[in-house]
């Protein structure tokens, strides 16, 4: 089973993506608030995969993604965005970090094979 964090400041959506996730019987979940708390509990855990929300207060998610990258602890762990920003200039944006989007609202029903898609097509 693999391990997920999730790391987003609104409590009903890491409900419902941990309920998605652990529904789908492959994921094992962690989740945590804050782009602080975050950085924390991924070194502490190590799980297999971040989903990171973009836009939380005090320290954002590229704030906290480029702190995963930096950090020798964490930096070999895959991200994945997660973000209601799905302009053009947002892709872009966030294609220059070099992470996988997943875009909100997501359907809880396909979440799991979203991230696993994600995953995929992030090793190509």
């Amino acid at each position: 089973m693999k391990r997920i964090l999730i790391i987003d400041d609104e409590d009903d959506v890491r409900e419902v993506a941990r309920m998605s996730l652990e529904t789908s019987g492959d994921w094992e979940v962690l989740t945590a608030r804050s782009g602080p708390e975050g950085l924390s509990k991924a070194c502490a855990e190590q799980p297999d995969v971040i989903l990171l929300d973009v836009m939380m207060p005090g320290m954002d998610g590229p704030t906290a993604f480029r702190h995963l990258r930096s950090d020798p602890c964490t930096g070999h762990i895959a991200v994945i965005l997660f973000t209601a920003k799905t302009q053009a200039a947002d892709r872009r944006h966030f294609d220059g970090l070099g992470a996988p989007v997943i875009a909100k609202p997501f359907d809880p029903l396909m979440l799991a094979s979203e991230v696993a898609g994600a995953l995929v097509g992030n090793r190509e």
